[in-house]
């Protein structure tokens, strides 16, 4: 008697033993698979946020260059400001997001592109209005927006090295 009961003791226990080992195994399966999702979800919303950003960036780069000529050529207008403003806008508002988003790496740059473009912006605005800083022309405006070009390509390479995209330098 007692000899069976162990037996069934046993078999029970066995098939107890291995339930637990196969639930403990699917727990595993399914963490994985939940953090391959994770990591899969960052990179997708931290690659909308680069895309969006060096294009925001870009724009109101190019924004700068255009105001800039149109105020060479003829002064600017409420239509050419209120362009720039938008730019500017959409900038800051990519550059808000790539705060919460983006890694040290990333951010630095994307951190001396924000810089240089608002201090830009702000010598264009003062040019418009008439009421230069110390030493602020057209000319020294134009070559500081030409210099942001080269931020934009540390940022972009950046971004891509997050990315897995490019190697770094």
């Amino acid at each position: 008697m007692i000899i069976a009961v162990a037996g069934v003791a046993g078999t029970l226990g066995g098939s107890f033993l291995t339930q637990r080992a196969s639930e403990r195994a699917k727990r595993r399966e399914i963490e994985l698979l939940r953090d391959q999702e994770e990591v899969r979800e960052s990179l997708l919303l931290r690659r909308t946020c680069y895309l969006e950003l060096n294009r925001d960036a870009r724009q109101f780069t190019t924004a700068l260059n255009r105001h800039l000529h149109i105020m060479r050529e003829r002064g600017a207008e409420e239509t050419d400001i209120e362009a720039l403003d938008e730019a500017k806008g959409a900038h800051r508002d990519r550059y808000s997001e790539a705060q919460m988003i983006a890694p040290d790496e990333v951010l630095a740059r994307a951190s001396e592109v924000n810089q240089a473009l608002n201090t830009t912006y702000g010598q264009v605005k003062r040019l418009e209005g008439q009421v230069p800083g110390p030493g602020e022309t057209v000319a020294t405006a134009v070559r500081a927006q030409a210099e942001i070009w080269d931020m934009l390509r540390a940022m972009r390479t950046a971004m891509r090295h997050d990315l897995g995209v490019t190697a770094q330098e």
